[in-house]
């Protein structure tokens, strides 16, 4: 029950900040906040087990919503900017030597390992290609694979220069 209402409470937060300045009631119109409670209840009611897997109430924390924002702007928003420059500097030069390499993140939690997934596959030049379930390993398959790390059984997310940085950042969020 307590999963339940923290959801609703989250998805009805979300949803009045969405909507905000179009009403008469404060912010909202009577219409709005109706809508608004009906389908906080249907996500609720669908999505409950998102916050507190398992009893695990961590991401109801509200710093780690603060977090979140912070990761996209500043770190991940570099990467891609990194990425973005190498793919064009790879594109113009044709210094192309595309591979599937297996990247070991240590990130323990299903969150950290979808949001750093989603991550890289959002980065230019690279799409992660499969999740190993029992040991967490990401295979990814990246534009230019150095010499050798193709041949490698596991990289680890310090050694590959395109996430560097991101599975610090996922581990304060999803850990």
């Amino acid at each position: 029950m307590i999963a339940f209402i923290l959801t609703f409470l989250l998805s009805l937060f979300v949803y009045l900040v969405l909507t905000a300045g179009s009403g008469n009631i404060g912010l909202w119109s009577a219409s709005e906040l109706t809508a608004g409670v009906v389908l906080s209840l249907l996500t609720a009611a669908v999505a409950r087990n998102f916050l507190c897997r398992a009893r695990n109430y961590r991401m109801a924390n509200p710093l780690r919503f603060l977090l979140i924002p912070i990761y996209v702007i500043g770190p991940f928003f570099l990467e891609v900017i990194k990425a973005n420059l190498d793919v064009a500097y790879r594109v113009i030069t044709l210094r192309i030597r595309p591979g599937i390499i297996r990247v070991s993140s240590d990130l323990k939690s299903d969150l950290g390992i979808f949001m750093l997934a989603n991550s890289i596959t959002l980065t230019p030049g690279t799409i992660t290609v499969d999740i190993d379930e029992h040991t967490h390993d990401l295979f990814i398959h990246n534009i230019n694979v150095g010499e050798g790390e193709e041949a490698a059984p596991v990289i680890r997310d310090h050694e590959l220069f395109s996430i560097a940085d991101l599975p610090r950042w996922i581990r304060r969020i999803a850990e």
